[in-house]
Protein backbone atom coordinates (compact mmCIF):
# COMPACT_ATOMS: atom_id res chain seq x y z
CA UNK A 1 0.00 0.00 0.00
CA UNK A 2 0.93 3.27 -1.27
CA UNK A 3 1.90 5.86 2.16
CA UNK A 4 0.19 8.86 1.04
CA UNK A 5 2.26 12.19 1.54
CA UNK A 6 1.60 14.68 4.06
CA UNK A 7 2.27 18.16 4.09
CA UNK A 8 1.32 19.11 8.17
CA UNK A 9 5.03 21.20 8.03
CA UNK A 10 5.41 22.68 4.37
CA UNK A 11 5.92 26.32 4.96
CA UNK A 12 3.46 26.51 1.85
CA UNK A 13 -0.12 27.47 2.32
CA UNK A 14 -1.72 25.56 -0.74
CA UNK A 15 0.15 22.56 0.40
CA UNK A 16 -1.60 22.63 3.74
CA UNK A 17 -4.73 23.23 2.58
CA UNK A 18 -4.09 20.63 0.56
CA UNK A 19 -3.58 18.05 2.89
CA UNK A 20 -6.67 18.89 5.03
CA UNK A 21 -9.26 19.00 2.00
CA UNK A 22 -7.84 18.08 -1.35
CA UNK A 23 -9.54 14.90 -1.96
CA UNK A 24 -12.65 15.02 -4.54
CA UNK A 25 -14.72 13.78 -2.08
CA UNK A 26 -14.08 16.22 0.78
CA UNK A 27 -14.48 19.09 -1.75
CA UNK A 28 -18.24 17.35 -2.42
CA UNK A 29 -19.28 17.05 1.01
CA UNK A 30 -17.58 20.16 1.90
CA UNK A 31 -20.20 21.46 -1.12
CA UNK A 32 -23.22 19.74 -0.05
CA UNK A 33 -22.60 21.07 3.22
CA UNK A 34 -23.15 24.30 2.07
CA UNK A 35 -26.32 23.66 -0.04
CA UNK A 36 -27.72 22.63 3.16
CA UNK A 37 -26.42 18.46 3.63
CA UNK A 38 -26.26 17.43 7.15
CA UNK A 39 -26.81 14.52 7.81
CA UNK A 40 -24.66 10.61 6.65
CA UNK A 41 -27.71 9.90 4.44
CA UNK A 42 -28.29 13.30 3.04
CA UNK A 43 -24.16 12.89 1.74
CA UNK A 44 -24.91 9.13 0.48
CA UNK A 45 -27.52 10.22 -1.58
CA UNK A 46 -26.52 12.80 -2.88
CA UNK A 47 -22.35 11.53 -4.11
CA UNK A 48 -23.60 8.42 -4.05
CA UNK A 49 -20.07 7.47 -2.25
CA UNK A 50 -19.56 4.11 -0.90
CA UNK A 51 -20.31 4.44 3.36
CA UNK A 52 -16.81 3.09 4.31
CA UNK A 53 -15.11 6.24 2.40
CA UNK A 54 -18.11 8.88 3.00
CA UNK A 55 -17.13 7.74 6.87
CA UNK A 56 -13.58 8.16 6.55
CA UNK A 57 -14.12 11.75 4.53
CA UNK A 58 -16.33 12.55 7.31
CA UNK A 59 -14.08 11.99 10.08
CA UNK A 60 -11.26 13.99 8.28
CA UNK A 61 -13.13 16.91 7.78
CA UNK A 62 -14.13 16.80 11.80
CA UNK A 63 -10.84 15.71 13.02
CA UNK A 64 -9.51 19.07 10.40
CA UNK A 65 -11.78 21.35 12.29
CA UNK A 66 -13.86 22.07 8.73
CA UNK A 67 -17.06 20.26 10.14
CA UNK A 68 -18.37 19.55 13.48
CA UNK A 69 -20.72 16.41 14.64
CA UNK A 70 -23.75 17.81 16.36
CA UNK A 71 -26.85 16.16 17.55
CA UNK A 72 -29.38 16.17 15.09
CA UNK A 73 -31.87 19.47 15.05
CA UNK A 74 -34.64 16.57 15.24
CA UNK A 75 -34.28 15.69 18.58
CA UNK A 76 -33.53 12.11 17.70
CA UNK A 77 -30.35 9.85 18.04
CA UNK A 78 -28.63 10.96 14.81
CA UNK A 79 -26.00 12.83 14.67
CA UNK A 80 -25.76 15.76 11.70
CA UNK A 81 -22.53 17.69 10.58
CA UNK A 82 -22.15 21.31 10.12
CA UNK A 83 -19.38 23.87 8.76
CA UNK A 84 -17.77 25.60 11.65
CA UNK A 85 -16.31 28.78 10.63
CA UNK A 86 -13.08 26.94 9.53
CA UNK A 87 -15.20 25.14 7.19
CA UNK A 88 -17.42 28.60 5.93
CA UNK A 89 -14.17 30.07 5.38
CA UNK A 90 -14.17 27.25 2.21
CA UNK A 91 -16.93 29.40 0.70
CA UNK A 92 -14.79 31.31 -2.05
CA UNK A 93 -12.85 27.90 -2.89
CA UNK A 94 -16.03 26.54 -3.14
CA UNK A 95 -17.29 29.15 -5.47
CA UNK A 96 -14.12 29.87 -7.51
CA UNK A 97 -14.27 25.67 -8.16
CA UNK A 98 -17.87 26.14 -9.38
CA UNK A 99 -17.04 29.10 -11.60
CA UNK A 100 -13.87 27.88 -12.89
CA UNK A 101 -16.19 24.62 -14.15
CA UNK A 102 -18.88 26.41 -15.11
CA UNK A 103 -16.25 28.75 -17.66
CA UNK A 104 -14.03 25.55 -18.31
CA UNK A 105 -15.77 22.17 -18.65
CA UNK A 106 -19.14 23.08 -19.92
CA UNK A 107 -20.77 24.27 -23.75
CA UNK A 108 -22.69 27.71 -23.39
CA UNK A 109 -26.03 25.87 -24.27
CA UNK A 110 -25.38 22.58 -22.04
CA UNK A 111 -27.56 22.47 -18.92
CA UNK A 112 -25.82 22.73 -15.49
CA UNK A 113 -26.40 23.71 -11.80
CA UNK A 114 -25.57 28.09 -11.11
CA UNK A 115 -25.41 29.82 -7.86
CA UNK A 116 -27.14 32.47 -7.50
CA UNK A 117 -27.97 35.17 -4.77
CA UNK A 118 -30.49 33.89 -2.67
CA UNK A 119 -32.30 37.47 -2.40
CA UNK A 120 -32.11 38.97 -5.87
CA UNK A 121 -31.71 35.62 -7.65
CA UNK A 122 -29.30 36.85 -9.90
CA UNK A 123 -25.87 34.29 -10.60
CA UNK A 124 -23.00 35.89 -8.78
CA UNK A 125 -20.05 37.78 -10.71
CA UNK A 126 -16.89 35.93 -11.02
CA UNK A 127 -14.49 36.18 -8.42
CA UNK A 128 -11.92 38.23 -8.98
CA UNK A 129 -8.03 38.76 -6.73
CA UNK A 130 -7.79 42.28 -6.00
CA UNK A 131 -5.02 44.04 -4.37
CA UNK A 132 -5.02 46.16 -1.42
CA UNK A 133 -6.15 48.97 -3.24
CA UNK A 134 -8.49 47.52 -5.60
CA UNK A 135 -6.52 46.95 -8.46
CA UNK A 136 -7.91 42.96 -10.25
CA UNK A 137 -4.42 41.10 -10.66
CA UNK A 138 -3.32 38.36 -12.42
CA UNK A 139 -1.27 35.66 -12.00
CA UNK A 140 1.75 37.79 -13.62
CA UNK A 141 1.48 41.19 -11.35
CA UNK A 142 1.89 38.19 -8.19
CA UNK A 143 5.01 36.86 -6.60
CA UNK A 144 5.28 34.83 -3.28
CA UNK A 145 7.76 35.87 -0.33
CA UNK A 146 8.21 33.71 2.49
CA UNK A 147 7.18 34.84 5.72
CA UNK A 148 9.70 34.25 8.52
CA UNK A 149 8.53 33.52 12.06
CA UNK A 150 8.39 36.26 14.81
Amino acid sequence: MVTRTRFDDSTCPVARSVDAIGDWWSLLIVRDAFDGSRRFGEFQRSLGVAKNILTARLRALVAGGVLESVPASDGSAYREYVLTPKGEALFPVIVALRQWGEQNFFAPDEPHSQLVDRRQGHPLRTLEVLSADGRRLNPEDTTVHKVSAP
